[in-house]
């Protein structure tokens, strides 16, 4: 008999101590039931950047269906002596039970978009900020250098193979970032096992340095893999290593690849000696820490795919996506609503219930980021509302928000509706403004 699968693993320690502390401090006060809004969003785009992405909502909403503090969890923190035992009372039947709205994933995001709000007390609100950003910058910065790369590369696909360049979880999840920012695949398996990213992957330098020559790796990977597979060939002498690939797996061979060198001037060659050689159906695929200037760079070049790793999984510059989780309103000792809002220099946010539309011309062209500060913005016939439900007095209602084919299509539509200056490289200003109204 197959075993049992194990019970998913709790991601209440997923956060920062003073969460709890706060929440200890709120129960005493009192203040731990007030109604309050929290919400996710960035102050700024990374330097240079036109929009963001959001990846990572479905993520997060899985870690707080597993945000709970069972018997482990509660031990630890008693031992620690992190809160009190009330507090510890308070943790051990924690369910999140309010209300979560949000942009659906996938979709472009800019400065002061409210990409996640949280509407609960105090207590189970801000117990979620910690998991909250750690999933949505990461991923949300993952997804953002993504979509600029696959930008770049056009209609030439994208793999992605950034393993080994990242921390072991982190590699998946930017595996999934990528993929809902359009690249085709990932040469990560357990991308492929638990979210259904397509994997791909031939060989490495050291299969060729195994064998006594490129001959022999060839053949062996040929025979094993068929002469559809992708042969690596720089190696050695990358001119001797194409002709060998030809001979062994003939004109029909499926695709060699670069890895070094200068690859704009080596792919016009590789691409010359295999059509004289009669494998003019040969792709040629190009890898070496590659980013978007990179890809860009290459478009004039006979190159067929792109394999993406260390700029990828690092963002490209910009390993986080800025986003903060903000108290925006809370309800006063009468329970009416009431705005907060930080003043301090330079991390000043607006208080305020938030509502998003993206403003569009007659043409459908996206003009701006409307954020209604109270009530929804107003329509004025050729805009798009922003917020989507996720989950209502704690129960999922929005899965389909999140689901990864959906995603990839969002992220696609709502790149297409922006104006031509969000697809440049150089440096700029947001795409579009962002207007409270």
């Amino acid at each position: 008999m197959r075993p049992e699968p194990a019970a998913p693993a709790s991601t209440a320690l997923l956060t920062d101590h003073y969460e709890l502390t706060m929440v200890q401090a709120a129960l005493r006060s009192g203040a731990a039931s007030r109604r309050c809004v929290f919400e996710t969003f960035a102050r700024r785009l990374p330097r240079g950047r036109r929009y963001g992405v959001l990846a990572g909502t479905g993520r997060v909403l899985d870690a707080i269906e597993h945000f709970r503090f069972g018997d482990a969890e509660i031990a630890l923190l008693r031992d620690g002596k992190v809160v009190d035992d009330e507090t510890l009372d308070f943790l051990a039947g924690y369910r999140f039970d309010g209300d979560i709205r949000g942009y659906a994933e996938g979709e472009a995001w800019f400065p002061g978009s409210p990409v996640l709000v949280v509407e609960s007390d105090f207590a189970h609100g801000v117990l979620l900020e910690t998991v909250i950003l750690s999933v949505l910058n990461h991923d949300s910065a993952i997804a953002s250098a993504a979509s600029r790369m696959t930008g770049a590369a056009g209609t030439r696909p994208c793999i992605e193979m950034g393993s080994r360049r990242t921390h072991e979880e982190a590699a998946v999840a930017a595996a999934r970032a990528a993929w809902i920012a359009g690249f085709a695949a990932t040469s990560n398996l357990e991308a492929g096992r638990r979210w259904g990213v397509p994997t791909a992957g031939t060989a490495a330098h050291s299969f060729t340095l195994l064998h006594d020559d490129e001959r022999e790796a060839f053949t062996a990977q040929v025979e094993a893999m068929g002469a559809g597979t992708t042969l690596l060939v720089d190696t050695y002498d990358v001119e001797r290593a194409v002709e060998i690939a030809v001979e062994v797996a003939g004109t029909g061979l499926g695709a060699v690849r670069l890895d070094s060198g200068d690859l704009l001037d080596q792919a016009q060659e590789v691409r010359e000696q295999l059509d004289s050689l009669g494998a003019t159906s040969t792709r040629i695929v190009v890898t070496s820490d590659l980013d978007e200037f990179a890809i860009a760079g290459l478009a004039a070049g006979p190159v067929d795919a792109y394999g993406v790793g260390t700029q990828l999984v690092t963002g490209s510059g910009a390993p986080t996506a800025g986003m903060v989780y903000k108290l925006v309103a809370r309800s006063d000792d009468s329970g009416r609503m009431v705005d907060v809002a930080k003043a301090s220099k330079d991390k000043a946010s607006v208080g305020g219930r938030k509502f998003a539309l993206r403003r569009r011309d007659a043409r459908g062209v996206a003009e701006a980021e409307v954020i209604g500060v109270g009530e929804p913005p107003l329509d004025d016939g050729d805009d798009r509302t922003l917020l989507v439900d996720y989950v209502r007095a704690g129960e999922l209602v929005g899965g389909e928000h999140v689901a990864l084919a959906a995603a990839r299509e969002r992220h696609e539509t709502s790149l297409a509706e922006l104006p031509r200056s969000a697809h440049q490289l150089s440096q700029g200003d947001p795409a579009i403004p962002t207007r409270y109204v």
